[in-house]
C-alpha cells in the first residue's frame, strides 16, 4: 500500500511530470498560481509588521509607561516562536500543515489585536508573546506546505518570492508605519494588519487542503504529538527568556537566571536540532548550524546600524532606517540568483561566497565611527552584505528540503526556524551586553546629533559578529555529504 493518500499521489504525479518533462511550469503557472499569490501575500504582511512594528514601537512603549520593559517586546515574540516552531513541526509531519497554519494565522492576528488595544505594557507584551507563538507555527508550517505542493525544481523559486515579498516592506514599512503613528496612532499599526490577512488566507487556503492538507500516511494522522519534544520546546522558550534577561541587567544577582536559563537551554538544543549539528556534521547538521550562524550574525549587527548612525554620525532616525533600505532590494536579487536552474550545481559555493560578503559587509560598518568615512558607505556596504544574505538564506531552506524525507519535513523545518531564532536571541544578549558593558547603554535613544561617546561599544558588537560570520562561510564547505 503506498505511503501517499490519493489525493496526494495525483499531486505528487502531476508534480513529477511538471519538474521533468521541460514544458515551462512555473509558480505563477495556472496550477500554482493561486497558491502562491497566497502564501508570498501572507509573508508580505508578516513582513510588513515586522518593519512596521520596530518603528511604532518606543511611541507606544512610552505612551504605556513600559519604557523599562522595551526589550521584552521583542524577546517575547522571539521566545514564544521558539515553542511555535516545535509544535508546528509535530503537528505538520502527523496532521498536514492546514491546521498548523490556520492556528497560527489567528494566534498571529490576535496578538496584534491584544497588544494593539493594551492599556498597561505588560499587556502588551503578552500580546507581542501570543504573536510570536502564531508567528512560529506559520513559518513552519508555510516549509511544509511548499515541500508538499511544490516540485523540487520550483521551490528556489518561491523561497525567492518569500525573500522578494520584504522588499517592499523594508523601504516604505517604517515610512508608512511612522505616518500611521503620527496622523492616527501607534494603535493602528497593530489593529490594522489583521483584516489584510482575510484575503491571501481566502486564497491560499483551498489549494492548500487539496495539495499539501492532511498526514503523508493513515497511521500518522492518528498518532499523538512526541512530548519529549514538546517539553524540550518549553525547556528552549523559557531558557531563551532567562538568558534574554540576563543579558539585560548586567548584575551579580543576573548570573542566576541566567545559569537557569542555560541549565533549560542546552539540553533542549541538543534534543531538538538535528544530531551533530554542534559539531558541524556534514549534511543535514550543517544546514541548520549554517542558517543560525547566518542569521544570528547578521541580524545582531544591523540592530545596532542605526543607532550607531544617530549617536556617532548625527543622521536622523529617518535617514538612518532608510540606509538599510537597499539593502531588501540586493537580498531578493541574491535569492533570484540562486533560484536560477544553471547555479543548481554550484549552490554550496555561491553559499560560501554569500557568507564571505556578509563578514565583509559586517566588519565594514564599524569603519564609520572614522570621521573621514563617508556616512552612505555603510549603506553600500551592508547592500553587498544582504545580498549575501539572500544567497545562502534562500540556498539553506532549499537544501533542507532536499535533505528531508517527506514525512520530516516538519521536524527538519521546525529545527532550521529554531536554530535562525535562537541564534538571535543568544547573538542580540551576547552584543547588547558587551555594548552595554563598554558604556553603550549610556547613549541616548533620543540622540540627534553625534554624541562620540562610546565608539568602542559599537566595535565591539560589530566585529565579533563578522567572526562568527567567517566560522559560517567555513560550514559551508560541509553542507553536503562526501
Amino acid at each position: 500500500m503506498s505511503v501517499l493518500e490519493p489525493r496526494d499521489a495525483d499531486v505528487a504525479k502531476r508534480a513529477d511530470v511538471s519538474s521533468g518533462d521541460g514544458s515551462g511550469v512555473s509558480v505563477l503557472s495556472r496550477s500554482y498560481r493561486a497558491l502562491s499569490i497566497g502564501i508570498v501575500s501572507v509573508v508580505l504582511l508578516i513582513a510588513f509588521e515586522a518593519t512596521a512594528v520596530g518603528t511604532a514601537m518606543p511611541v507606544a512603549a512610552r505612551e504605556l509607561d513600559g519604557v523599562s520593559l522595551y526589550a521584552f517586546a521583542f524577546s517575547g515574540y522571539f521566545t514564544t516562536s521558539l515553542f511555535g516552531m516545535v509544535l508546528a513541526g509535530q503537528w505538520s509531519d502527523r496532521r498536514g500543515p492546514l491546521g498548523a497554519l490556520t492556528s497560527g494565522i489567528a494566534a498571529f492576528g490576535a496578538g496584534l489585536l491584544l497588544s494593539g488595544t493594551a492599556g498597561v505594557m505588560w499587556l502588551f507584551i503578552l500580546g507581542r508573546a501570543v504573536q510570536g507563538f502564531g508567528g512560529g507555527l506559520v513559518i513552519v508550517a508555510l516549509y511544509v506546505v511548499v515541500g508538499r505542493a511544490y516540485p523540487e525544481r520550483l521551490r528556489p523559486a518561491i523561497m525567492a518570492a518569500f525573500a522578494a515579498s520584504w522588499v517592499v516592506p523594508s523601504i516604505v514599512g517604517p515610512l508608512a508605519s511612522g505616518a500611521v503613528t503620527e496622523h492616527l496612532g501607534w494603535r493602528w499599526v497593530f489593529v490594522g494588519i489583521p483584516v489584510l490577512v482575510v484575503f491571501p488566507l481566502a486564497l491560499a487556503l483551498p489549494q492548500i487542503r487539496r495539495r499539501a492538507g492532511g498526514p503523508l500516511d493513515d497511521s500518522a494522522g492518528s498518532a499523538s504529538f512526541d512530548r519529549r519534544r514538546i517539553r524540550l520546546a518549553l525547556g528552549i522558550s523559557l531558557g531563551a527568556g532567562l538568558l534574554q534577561y540576563a543579558a539585560q541587567d548586567l548584575r551579580w544577582l543576573s548570573l542566576l537566571p541566567g545559569a537557569v536559563g542555560a541549565a533549560f537551554l542546552v539540553p533542549a538544543v541538543l534534543g531538538l536540532l538535528p544530531r551533530g549539528t554542534y559539531r558541524a556534521a556534514r549534511g543535514l547538521p550543517s544546514v541548520v548550524l549554517l542558517r543560525g550562524v547566518a542569521a544570528g550574525s547578521f541580524i545582531a549587527a544591523e540592530s545596532f546600524v542605526p543607532l550607531m548612525l544617530v549617536t556617532q554620525r548625527g543622521l536622523s532616525p529617518t535617514l538612518a532606517g532608510f540606509s538599510l533600505a537597499a539593502g531588501g532590494v540586493t537580498w531578493a536579487l541574491g535569492s533570484w540568483v540562486q533560484s536560477r536552474p544553471r547555479v543548481e550545481p554550484y549552490r554550496e559555493r555561491l553559499m560560501t561566497v554569500g557568507m564571505v560578503l556578509v563578514a565583509a559587509s559586517i566588519a565594514a560598518a564599524p569603519s564609520v565611527l572614522i570621521d573621514s568615512v563617508p556616512a552612505w558607505t555603510l549603506a553600500v556596504a551592508w547592500a553587498f552584505g544582504c545580498f549575501g544574505m539572500g544567497l545562502v538564506i534562500a540556498s539553506s531552506s532549499v537544501l533542507l528540503l532536499q535533505l528531508s524525507a517527506p514525512e520530516e519535513a516538519g521536524t527538519n523545518s521546525a529545527a532550521l526556524q529554531i536554530s535562525d531564532a535562537l541564534s538571535n536571541v543568544i547573538l542580540l544578549a551576547a552584543g547588547g551586553a558587551a555594548f552595554a558593558a563598554l558604556g553603550g547603554g549610556a547613549v541616548s535613544h533620543t540622540a540627534t546629533a553625534a554624541s562620540g561617546s562610546h565608539p568602542a561599544a559599537f566595535a565591539a558588537v560589530f566585529l565579533p559578529m563578522a567572526g562568527v560570520a567567517l566560522v559560517g562561510a567555513w560550514v559551508t564547505t560541509r553542507l553536503r555529504t562526501r
